[in-house]
């Protein structure tokens, strides 16, 4: 595959409607590899901003519009559901029609379906525009890692991606600490407006500068079946994830879907053996280095995600920070991955992704560790140190990996390598919530009753210590009104103690896992089809 050619819109033969530049001046932007990674990463700033953003709004949406903690959580749940669900076909669809027209269908339907939520009245209309915002996001993501796979030639593009990742990581980190001075200082609606405006000026760069890069072999068709049988298996598998808390992992409902997953992945792989274009040829997974991407994506959005999402609640309910404050202390997470991420990619480009993916996968196991030693009363210095440690880890793993996984596609697959690339992220990190999650559940309950008596506090009813169970997983003392100043503290002082033990031993598996990250970062190399995209004449 190496070698490939490609038809872009300023070449003989480009397929698909073209929209020629208006004047000398577009023609010389148009395609220009800068400024089409500008061009991207406005439209992935925006969706990237949109995953954490949006979780500070949620407790004014439910007080305005007196929705229940339910439909709160479907909030997140139907953007995140419709994300992953969409990502490797919404690939293909940008390797069908090019990622250009893409890119800008993504950009423009996810600016449009935030104006309308911010515009709603009523609880099921954001979430039913929150289905919208997550099906052109997944039409905009992989698009992005396709333009960019097109336009760079191989020696500057793990530079390219380099930065790109850094936008990701500076823009998920810094959601929540926007959304808190947005909420706080305007009002719910803010969050979702702020994204009409990016995401107009990411369609008008777009028009300008965007080239539609396609291979000469591109696909011609649709698998639909192959669409039916993997749409339905990502959902009851990401379904499993987000019900697992609340249904039990023992629970038959669980299982059932993870068996229905499965039972849909086997028949989807046979079918995708029989079809003459498939959606995603399986001897792609015969690059031994690709799948090691994969795996590797999803074990690190296992112990990132996993991790960090108990990190905020205990800055929240165990330091009692404001949203805000705690977006704050993250920042050296956020300032280690902005200035990693391209320092991550020029490294990657001099000595190859191994090196560089196995020592960052190292440093957040160190990290992970590190933070499994935090105390309720732990200094602020002390977080800052791991933090920033876990931020200089992930930068070179964001970059490498992407890398390694686009970069072994052949070009005509690159949408469909940037779809595996983010839908393997999403589900990573839904399994570590849910995994990470279940190990805190287990300690906390194993260890409150304990911990209440042997405090001297009165005994708790088998429903009270399930109710005080959920709260301290979160952080939060379960302290009833009118209890005595003395007992509150007693109480306050248990709940802290016991999630920090649940948060100790979940942040330990996490470092567990990262550790095993190492192993398969060593299977990966350089990708062997990078240049097959390079973007030659336009630098």
């Amino acid at each position: 595959m190496t070698g490939q050619t490609t038809i872009d819109e300023a070449g003989p033969g480009g397929a698909g409607p073209q929209a020629p530049p208006s004047s000398p001046a577009a023609a010389g932007l148009r395609g220009h590899p800068w400024l089409t990674l500008i061009t991207v990463a406005v439209g992935v700033m925006m969706v990237a901003l949109d995953g954490t953003i949006v979780a500070i709004a949620n407790p004014a949406i439910r007080d305005h519009l007196h929705a229940t903690f339910a439909d709160v959580q479907w909030i997140t749940n139907a953007y995140f559901l419709a994300l992953a669900v969409t990502l490797i076909t919404a690939g293909k669809l940008g390797d069908r029609f090019g990622h250009r027209q893409t890119f800008l269908v993504g950009v423009t339907g996810f600016a449009a379906a935030s104006g309308a939520i911010g515009l709603s009245n009523s609880i099921v209309a954001v979430i039913t525009f929150r289905v919208f915002q997550g099906l052109f996001g997944a039409l905009l993501m992989p698009a992005a890692l396709g333009l960019l796979r097109a336009t760079f030639p191989a020696e500057k593009l793990n530079m390219a991606i380099g930065i790109w990742g850094m936008v990701i990581g500076a823009s998920t980190a810094g959601g929540p600490i926007l959304g808190g001075v947005l909420v706080q200082h305007v009002n719910w609606q803010s969050v979702f407006f702020i994204n009409v405006p990016v995401g107009a000026l990411a369609l008008l760069l777009g028009l300008l500068i965007l080239r539609d890069h396609r291979a000469e072999n591109a696909p011609r068709s649709f698998d639909l079946l192959g669409i039916a049988l993997l749409s339905g298996a990502m959902f009851c598998l990401v379904w499993a994830l987000i019900k697992a808390p609340a249904w039990g992992w023992g629970n038959g409902r669980t299982w059932l879907f993870v068996a229905a997953s499965v039972v849909l992945f086997v028949l989807f792989a046979l079918w995708e053996n029989r079809v003459a274009e498939p959606l995603i040829p399986l001897g792609l997974f015969r690059s031994v280095p690709l799948s090691a991407g994969v795996v590797l994506m999803v074990l690190m959005a296992i112990a990132f995600m996993g991790g960090l999402f108990f990190v905020t609640f205990y800055l929240q309910n165990v330091h009692g920070m404001t949203p805000v404050g705690a977006g704050l202390h993250l920042l050296p997470l956020t300032g280690m991955m902005i200035v990693g991420s391209p320092l991550a990619g020029a490294a990657i480009t001099k000595l190859g992704p191994r090196i560089p993916l196995a020592g960052g996968m190292a440093a957040t196991a160190i990290a992970m560790y590190g933070m499994s030693t935090l105390k309720e009363g732990t200094g602020s210095g002390v977080m800052s140190l791991w933090f920033a440690l876990l931020g200089l880890g992930l930068a070179p793993v964001m970059v490498g990996a992407t890398e390694v996984i686009v970069g072994n596609a052949p070009m005509e697959l690159s949408g469909v390598a940037g779809g595996l690339q983010q839908a393997a992220m999403q589900i990573g990190g839904s399994l570590g919530t849910a995994v990470l999650g279940a190990v805190m559940a287990s300690k906390v309950d194993g260890d409150l009753p304990g911990n209440w008596k042997a405090a001297g506090l009165p005994p708790l009813t088998p429903d009270q210590l399930d109710k005080a169970s959920e709260a301290v997983q979160v952080g939060v003392a379960p302290v009833p009104k009118g209890v005595p100043e003395q007992i509150a503290a007693k109480i306050t002082e248990v709940a802290h103690h016991t999630f920090v033990s649940g948060m100790s031993l979940a942040s330990l598996v996490a470092a567990g896992v990262a550790a095993v990250a190492i192993l398969v970062a060593l299977l990966t190399k350089r990708g062997e089809n990078a240049e097959a995209g390079a973007g030659v004449g336009h630098i």
